[in-house]
């Protein structure tokens, strides 16, 4: 049953929120720094290695261990503009409401991040913590694409196949992230730092991030 708890937690039918965020893909769109299936693979890949896979992996397992307060602050603290906080906590909030209706209980502190509260259910259910990093890669994965799918705009034939081979990566940095130490956590990502921030004043959007 854990894992049918698992794919209920990275299915994108979960209500939460994620399908209106775009996290900062949005902006890269508007800007023409993503036009097509080849240079939207380039910047959803990089933000996975170079900001998801060094800052929020290493923290869900952090999560998973039980130590929320002060690693829910310091991942809140990480988010470099006001829609990435707000996106994080739209989405902890929501899922933190929902895990208390399923009779799992609540994250422990005032303000979930969305990682917090995955983890947190991660753990009620029993799910080894590294099956529940790469089911939380993967649901971040594929809102990615389905942001790239609907804005780019790309085939849905060209987002599975950028979807297949950008989801090979992930084994891979599950295993970084259970070697990371709190030193090696890094969240260098300048480029979505400042298509976010322009976001937040882009006169038509689609996403909230």
């Amino acid at each position: 049953m854990s894992l049918a708890k698992l794919l209920q937690l990275a299915s994108p039918t979960l209500p939460v929120g994620a399908y209106s965020y775009s996290g900062g893909l949005e902006a890269a769109i508007e800007a023409g720094a993503v036009k097509d299936a080849a240079t939207a693979e380039q910047w959803i890949g990089d933000v996975l290695e170079f900001s998801v896979a060094r800052m929020e992996a290493p923290m869900l397992l952090a999560f998973m261990s039980g130590d929320f307060p002060e690693v829910n602050e310091k991942f809140l603290a990480s988010r470099e503009t006001a829609e990435l906080r707000a996106e994080t906590v739209q989405m902890g909030y929501s899922l933190n409401r929902l895990l208390k209706d399923l009779g799992v209980g609540e994250v422990p502190v005032e303000e979930p991040s969305f990682p917090a509260a995955f983890a947190f259910a991660a753990a009620h259910w029993k799910i080894a913590p590294q099956d529940a990093l790469q089911a939380y890669l993967w649901a971040w994965l594929e809102n990615q694409v389905m942001a790239a799918v609907k804005a780019v705009p790309l085939g849905q034939t060209d987002g599975q196949k950028l979807l297949l081979r950008l989801a090979d990566r992930l084994p891979f940095f599950v295993e970084k992230a259970k070697e990371m130490k709190d030193e090696d956590l890094g969240n260098f990502a300048p480029g979505l730092a400042m298509f976010s921030a322009q976001h937040e004043t882009q006169y038509s959007r689609l996403f909230r991030s």
